[in-house]
C-alpha cells in the first residue's frame, strides 16, 4: 500500500538558515517597507527550497510574523497557488501537465507510464518518499507539449518511452 498524500502533524518551529534568512532579506530589500507583504510569494518558495519542497503550517506562521502580517494572509496565497506544497512530497515531485495542449499530444500516455513506472496513483507518494505524482494545469510550454515539471526541471516534447528512461534514470539516483 502506498502513502496517499495526507495532512501530517506539523510539530516544531521554522526558521530559515542563517544562508535562507540573508536571501529573504535580500528579498525584502526590493520592497518598500509598507508594501513587504508584496514578498510572501518568494519567501513561501525559499521556505519550500529549504523544507524539502514542502510548506508547513509553522512556516507560514513563520513568514507571516516576518512579513508583520495576518497568518491568514499566507495560508490563502499558499493554497491558492498549485506551485506550493503543503505537505510533504517525494524527493522528485512529478507533475504531468493535463491542460489542453498537453493532453491532445499525449500527456494521457504520459500519466500511464508515470504510474506504472512509479507503482504510484495521482496524489501518491512511493514507499521509499522518492516520488510522488500529481496532476497539474498549464506549466507555460504549450508549443512543447506534452511536458513534465519534476521539482524545478521541465521535461519537454515528452513520450512515454523518454518518460520511462526518465524514471528509471532517477531510480538509480542516489
Amino acid at each position: 500500500m502506498h502513502n496517499t498524500i495526507k495532512n501530517f502533524s506539523q510539530h516544531g518551529t521554522f526558521s530559515f538558515t542563517p544562508e535562507n534568512l540573508k536571501r529573504a532579506e535580500e528579498v525584502l530589500a526590493k520592497y518598500p517597507k509598507d508594501k513587504k507583504r508584496s514578498a510572501v510569494m518568494p519567501l513561501l518558495y525559499l521556505v519550500q527550497e529549504q523544507h524539502d519542497n514542502w510548506i508547513s503550517i509553522d512556516a507560514m506562521d513563520y513568514i507571516a510574523k516576518m512579513l508583520e502580517i495576518p497568518s491568514m494572509y499566507v495560508y490563502e496565497v499558499a493554497h491558492f497557488y498549485t506551485m506550493y506544497n503543503k505537505e510533504p512530497v517525494g524527493k522528485y515531485l512529478f507533475q504531468v501537465c493535463r491542460t489542453t495542449p498537453c493532453w491532445l499530444r499525449g500527456s494521457d500516455e504520459i500519466l500511464v507510464s508515470c504510474k506504472k513506472h512509479l507503482g504510484i496513483g495521482v496524489g501518491q507518494t512511493s514507499e521509499d518518499g522518492k516520488f510522488s505524482l500529481v496532476e497539474v494545469e498549464c506549466l507555460g510550454a504549450c508549443i512543447n507539449a506534452p511536458i513534465v515539471q519534476i521539482n524545478n526541471d521541465y521535461y519537454e516534447h515528452l513520450t512515454p518511452e523518454a518518460t520511462i528512461e526518465l524514471i528509471e534514470s532517477l531510480k538509480i539516483k542516489k
